[in-house]
């Protein structure tokens, strides 16, 4: 059965919007992520994600990060998106039936970047087996944060792995309880 991950970026100050801004990655961060990232065949977001990375690297080549994304099945939840491109999939009105069907094919993990409010909704069918937080050693002061807009009041969480990186950043796997 597979597991679905998800993997967020996080400033010391909680903030999880605009990563692309404040998140650098030096050479052993880059190679950690593309190695992670061999370990999933698909993509679960919801549509504002899909669309920003849509946007930002659905066009980019020639990078191999961002070519094994762009070659991966996504599949999107949204109640307002009709049509999709960018080897993506729309999950239908119940996503998360659709997502628990996805978990129990033949296959890798299925991951899943960045908290958002659809995860109000992935908490609440206990369908999320992992979560990954990049904890980035920088202030941000401002943004979307951690589990805004998320009913965290059942979530408990057990520290699984730590791994700590060169440029000061750490990583924490947490699975629920």
């Amino acid at each position: 059965m597979r597991r679905l991950i998800e993997s967020t970026l996080v400033s010391l100050d909680g903030v999880v919007e605009a990563p692309e801004q404040w998140a650098g990655f030096d050479a052993e961060a880059a190679a950690f992520s593309l190695t992670e990232l061999a370990n999933y065949d698909a993509f679960v977001m919801g549509r504002v994600t899909y669309e920003k990375f849509y946007a930002n690297w659905g066009q980019i080549t020639g990078n191999p990060y961002i070519d094994l994304i762009n070659t991966m099945p996504k599949y999107v939840a949204s109640r307002s998106l009709t049509e999709t491109a960018w080897n993506a999939t729309l999950l239908g009105p119940d996503a998360s039936e659709a997502i628990a069907r996805l978990k129990e094919q033949p296959g890798k993990d299925l991951i899943k970047y960045g908290t958002s409010r659809f995860d109000d909704t992935l908490l609440r069918d206990h369908l999320i087996d992992e979560f990954r937080f990049w904890f980035v050693p920088v202030v941000v002061g401002a943004g979307q944060r951690l589990f805004e807009d998320v009913d965290t009041s059942g979530l408990r969480l057990r520290l699984t792995d730590e791994r700590r990186l060169e440029n000061g950043s750490v990583i924490l796997s947490y699975e629920p309880r």
